[in-house]
């Protein structure tokens, strides 16, 4: 016997697993952020051994398909014998994705600022962990913040991908649902809508930061 799936069914299913979507972008951009800063650091000391090394984990994980990735966290691991489930695959890849990405933008924001602003602290006394904390980090802040809540956008979509090794999100809900309703219009077009109004907001906060920057950049 066919159960028949009322729009009120479709919509439940997929807001239940845009849920999963939005937890997923989370623990990537949390996780993403925990890497980000030892390796941000270290980039920031300049030895050259350990910033080949960062440079080639960047070049790895943004010159490479983040489906590959998936791929390699979910598949790759259990060849070790390693039994993953998809929401652990997705968390890591994800987050090893997502710090590259950040190590680049906040690398960049520290970069950004006057070379002088290192040279004064250090005429004041201050050592390199309170330039960085008291001098740099608050500065650098205001520089990273517009083009990473842009990148978070990127990471929501990117969470879409996790579908293909079974995480069940918008995208592998949506799929899911469209097999047994045959509604591909209305069933897509509503994962669509989820992923607009998760990321349309994110979207236009960016901007509006980079505007204010922007603005307050040219004073």
């Amino acid at each position: 016997m066919m159960t028949t799936f009322t729009d009120w069914d479709i919509l439940r299913n997929l807001l239940l697993a845009a849920r999963w979507t939005i937890m997923l972008s989370l623990v990537a951009f949390i996780g993403g952020t925990l890497v980000t800063l030892p390796l941000l650091l270290v980039r920031l000391l300049e030895r050259r051994w350990p910033n080949r090394l960062i440079r080639t984990y960047t070049e790895l994980f943004q010159g490479t398909p983040l489906l590959m990735q998936l791929f390699l966290a979910f598949f790759g691991v259990a060849l070790f014998g390693i039994d993953v489930t998809p929401w652990t695959a997705a968390a890591l890849a994800l987050t090893l994705y997502t710090s590259a990405f950040l190590l680049d933008i906040w690398h960049g924001s520290v970069k950004a600022l006057p070379k002088g602003q290192w040279e004064a602290a250090r005429c004041l006394g201050l050592h390199f962990g309170q330039t960085l904390l008291r001098v740099v980090a608050p500065q650098a802040v205001r520089i990273g913040i517009a083009p990473t809540v842009g990148f978070a956008v990127q990471v929501i979509k990117g969470t879409a991908l996790a579908s293909i090794i079974g995480f069940v999100e918008l995208t592998k809900a949506g799929t899911i649902l469209n097999n047994v309703t045959y509604e591909p219009f209305k069933v897509f077009g509503l994962v669509a809508l989820g992923y607009f109004l998760l990321c349309w907001p994110l979207s236009r906060y960016s901007q509006h930061l980079e505007r204010k920057f922007n603005a307050a950049h040219h004073h």
